[in-house]
């Protein structure tokens, strides 16, 4: 059985950076999906791909893992390139494109 361990994204509705300071293990899937006939609803028979454990720390994540003998894939974070911008550049002049409510 192999895991993923890795920090989640931030997520893209909110500017904040809340639950993206811990790390997350999670099994690969074991089965594929399938879809129900009748209601159309994806299942799956592999229960482990409801599991999901976080950790503080990449270390401990990866002690779990060697611990239970599971075979992990790690994936390190890209740093965040923050984006400076200037309230005044919206009303400056020769700005490019209309300024419409």
């Amino acid at each position: 059985m192999s895991v993923r361990i890795f920090k989640p994204a931030k997520t893209a509705m909110q500017s904040g950076e809340a639950r993206t300071k811990e790390w997350v293990l999670e099994f690969e899937p074991g089965a594929p999906r399938s879809v129900d006939p009748l209601m159309g609803w994806t299942s799956s028979s592999d229960m482990r791909a409801q599991v999901r454990l976080e950790f503080d720390t990449k270390d401990e994540a990866i002690a779990y893992a060697t611990r239970e003998g599971l075979a992990y894939t790690l994936a390190e974070p890209t740093p965040r390139k923050p984006i400076r911008k200037s309230y005044a550049d919206n009303f400056r002049y020769g700005r490019i494109g209309n300024w419409t409510h």
